[in-house]
């Protein structure tokens, strides 16, 4: 499911892409790349540029709404932690004993 949904949100914005490249900052864009007035005449100026603003809301919401989903299906799958983590937890660190002097290492003092 994970990689379904990280498939969709790479085809999201790939056309994510080809919609913002296929508008012009300036308002010409699709219609002027195509015929120029004879597109104009056929879907219109105005129409043209809702129907790219809207599929650029679409798919820059489907990408955020497919991203968080990620995040929730990703905590489900898990199996609740990190084995490394649980593995180290399960490990207890050596004790040491607390009054014990390693050989070679008294005080010089108290030797004379």
């Amino acid at each position: 499911m994970l990689t379904f949904i990280t498939a969709l949100i790479l085809f999201s914005c790939v056309l994510l892409v080809l919609v913002i490249l296929a508008q012009n900052a300036k308002g010409g864009g699709l219609t002027s790349q195509f015929g120029g007035s004879g597109a104009t005449h056929l879907i219109g100026v105005k129409k043209t540029g809702d129907l790219l603003e809207r599929l650029t809301w679409g798919f820059a919401v489907a990408i955020m709404v497919l991203s968080l989903s990620t995040n929730f299906i990703s905590k489900n799958t898990s199996s609740g932690g990190s084995t490394i983590l649980e593995k180290a937890s399960e490990q207890a660190a050596p004790s040491q004993p607390q009054n014990q002097e390693l050989p070679g290492t008294g005080n010089a003092d108290s030797a004379r």
